[in-house]
């Protein structure tokens, strides 16, 4: 798949006056921002960029703050959710466009939907890939069952020297499951966990990456639940059921807070939907990305 981005993609940076981003560019047409998660970057879009490119669309996958070769924000703080629909919706601006379609994976599915929320301009159409409605997964996380897939996200909290040490046990963790997981054999060549591997060995990325849990836990549920709004845009779950960290009951937001709504479950996918079912994932979105 490496070699279907070669010569397709262009890496750039955006200032974006508060933390510079780095992304890669291939395409004309609307623009679609693709979001990664945990622990990748913009690479895990690679069977999804040719698709989108093929179908008429400009396509932009940032890094996020904190991985690969974007900045690093040292503070835990600098890691809000606010921060990250922020980023979003100034590149966006840098891109010279006044609203994209915004699709997201994990934490960049996270981001997806506080950008939705807090930037609803800038979101035309907004696509989410197994990461639950902020709602649902408050409502969700202190229940036993997803207490045990989330174990990760409280033992991020302990501080100092140990909780260094636990970052590394965790991404090992997630090496690990991206291994096994998949439904589909080789979905992960020995290529792709050495570049997920050397993105995260740069100076601070492991630490920014887990920062995000950190503050995540740390911050004030009223200040969170202050900033839930209404989405309007027309919004596609794609939800891989053999999610290994979220339950499955996860998938559908109540549709008071998110009206225009779309599901679609995956049987035989896991968390990792767009990179072990990317045939599935590409009708999907392109289905939705033509539709009114």
């Amino acid at each position: 798949m490496t070699g279907a981005l070669s010569g397709l993609v262009e890496h750039r940076y955006a200032d974006l006056g508060h933390v510079p981003l780095h992304y890669v560019e291939a395409g004309e047409g609307p623009l679609v921002v693709l979001l990664h998660g945990f622990p990748q970057f913009w690479y895990m879009w690679r069977a999804q960029i040719p698709a989108l490119v093929a179908a008429g669309f400009r396509v932009v996958a940032p890094d996020m703050r904190g991985y690969n070769l974007s900045e690093k924000p040292g503070r835990v703080s600098d890691y809000r959710v606010e921060l990250l629909a922020r980023d979003v919706e100034r590149l966006i601006l840098a891109l010279g466009a006044k609203s994209a379609v915004v699709v997201g994976h994990d934490w960049g599915a996270i981001a997806g939907w506080f950008t939705a929320m807090q930037h609803p301009e800038r979101v035309t159409k907004l696509a989410i890939l197994n990461v639950p409605h902020p709602v649902r997964f408050v409502r969700g996380l202190f229940k036993l069952e997803q207490l045990r897939k989330s174990w990760y996200v409280f033992a991020l909290q302990v501080p100092g020297p140990p909780g260094r040490r636990i970052e590394r046990e965790v991404f090992a963790r997630f090496l690990l499951d991206i291994r096994r997981d998949p439904a589909r054999p080789g979905t992960f060549g020995e290529e792709d966990i050495e570049r997920y591997t050397e993105a995260m060995a740069r100076p601070g990325s492991l630490t920014a990456a887990c920062n995000y849990y950190r503050a995540l836990v740390r911050r004030n549920p009223a200040t969170t639940r202050a900033m839930l709004k209404k989405i309007e845009a027309p919004t596609l779950v794609i939800w891989g059921e053999r999610d290994r960290y979220l339950s499955p009951g996860l998938a559908e937001p109540n549709r008071s807070w998110v009206p225009n709504l779309r599901v679609e479950r995956l049987p035989n996918a896991s968390h990792w939907v767009a990179e072990d079912s990317p045939a599935e994932v590409n009708a999907l979105l392109l289905d939705f990305l033509n539709g009114a």
